[in-house]
């Protein structure tokens, strides 16, 4: 081979192989990378928690009662919800445990389940109940359940929707003070109601492991309401107990009126606007001993109903839609 060739292929592919060393070795390093912090709240346990966070701000927010001066204040609360609750509005010899003042933006899925049926489920009644956001919404500090009518515009259509709220697995209690601030609805066919229902029924179906209705209202006498205890036999041979109680003044859609229950072992009291108006100290049940069946876990229910077996259906005079509103639901244990 020609001498001065060789020489200039060595050249070259030294010139080739250091071009490609020079590359390699000018790539950058990962101890080269510039790290980018990004800074926020890194608790998995705030409302505002980041997973892209690397670094910790302090800008978690803890909602909860920020005023020490209520029963409900949280000392790691740093973003008040609205639902502090004074000292004043705690009833003597009571513990609150459980509550929902309604003054977020939106109804609270941890505490309350929508319950869906469809028309005539119980009672002949014609509503269906959905979580549709129509009948049941917070806004200005209620909670509005809302009976409408599906296609209001149709006289011939006579289909009605509503809300069905419960907290069963969420809000179950043996025993306790069940006070509810509510404005109801009226009209002929309207059927509100503030109730409970055992959330395990140990001792058997309906009636047989106890029902405790707080408040009941028959839309076309809008000033009086009932409380009932439904317990015993089986259909046909089923019990109850119970009476009403009518407003001296004025009726009970134009002004917010507490209704409240207190359940206390052999013995349950009902109360509108504090006044006593019916004890309940007797009854049975073929499931169990006394004090069954009112000696088990309850959850607490809210629905407007609409015509059926007791209110009757609604007529030319009933204005729909209508809600009842409640102010809040509160839940105290000794």
């Amino acid at each position: 081979m020609n001498t001065k060739i060789s020489k200039d292929i060595t050249y070259g592919s030294l010139f080739i192989f250091s071009l490609l060393f020079m590359g390699c070795s000018s790539s950058p390093s990962s101890s080269d990378e510039k790290v980018v912090d990004i800074p926020g709240c890194m608790d998995t346990l705030a409302l505002n928690f980041s997973d892209l966070a690397t670094t910790d701000d302090g800008s978690c927010q803890y909602p909860g009662c920020t005023d020490s001066s209520a029963v409900n204040f949280d000392p790691m609360a740093n973003l008040d919800d609205g639902n502090c609750i004074p000292s004043s509005e705690i009833p003597s010899g009571w513990t609150l445990v459980w509550n929902d003042e309604f003054n977020g933006d939106s109804i609270d899925l941890g505490k309350w389940n929508h319950e869906n049926w469809w028309p005539g489920y119980v009672n002949n009644e014609l509503q269906s109940y959905s979580d549709d956001p129509a009948n049941s919404f917070v806004t200005n500090g209620k909670l509005n359940i809302v009976v409408r009518k599906q296609l209001p515009f149709d006289v011939n259509n006579p289909a009605y929707n509503s809300a069905r709220m419960n907290t069963a697995g969420k809000g179950d209690w043996t025993y306790g003070r069940f006070e509810i601030k509510a404005c109801l609805p009226k009209g002929l066919g309207l059927w509100p109601a503030i109730w409970m229902m055992p959330t395990n029924s140990v001792y058997g179906s309906w009636p047989v492991s106890g029902e405790i209705d707080i408040m009941e209202l028959l839309g076309h006498e809008p000033d009086l309401t009932y409380g009932t205890i439904h317990y015993g036999d089986y259909v046909p041979n089923r019990s109850s107990s119970g009476t009403s109680y009518r407003l001296q003044d004025g009726d009970y859609s134009t002004d917010y009126h507490l209704f409240a229950l207190e359940w206390e072992y052999g013995i349950l009291r009902w109360y509108i606007d504090d006044n006593l108006f019916f004890t309940a100290n007797q009854w049975h049940s073929v499931g169990g001993d006394w004090p069954a069946p009112f000696d088990q876990n309850f959850h607490i229910i809210l629905n407007v109903a609409l015509g059926g077996n007791w209110p009757g259906n609604p007529d030319a005079t009933t204005i729909l839609p209508q809600a009842m509103q409640v102010d809040y639901v509160r839940v105290f244990q000794q």
